[in-house]
């Protein structure tokens, strides 16, 4: 999963190395959601719920693999298990400088919340 996120120019963050994803399995193994084709990871998505709001992360697919529907079928499988935990909503972060990104999720009928911005503090 890391070099797929690596490869398909997601931003690096403090939390992507192998002992955060074991805490995410290890604590909401079904949030992890994983499309697998051949022998290999060809895209991923976090769908995580605090009982409050959802929220979608590491929305990825390799290049090679983009267009073919994999990451629709990975926000249907999120907006289903959120759906089904109760989320009355749900946030997914994007990054405004991947228009690739910003474009899919606009055809996804989700739009940018222009009232907040996101502020984040390092604990480690």
């Amino acid at each position: 999963m890391l070099a797929l996120w690596a490869e398909a120019g997601a931003e690096p963050s403090i939390s992507d190395d192998v002992d955060s994803i074991e805490r995410l399995i290890g604590s909401d193994p079904d949030a992890l959601l994983v499309a697998v084709a051949g022998n290999g990871i060809v895209g991923t998505a976090i769908a995580t719920w605090d009982g409050w709001r959802g929220g979608i992360y590491r929305l990825a697919v390799r290049p090679a693999w983009r267009r073919r529907g994999i990451a629709s079928m990975l926000v249907d499988a999120s907006e289903e298990r959120l759906r089904a935990l109760g989320a009355p909503k749900v946030a997914a972060l994007v990054l405004d400088a991947h228009d690739h990104a910003v474009g899919f999720w606009r055809a996804r009928d989700y739009e940018p919340d222009e009232r907040l911005t996101r502020w984040v503090r390092e604990l480690t």
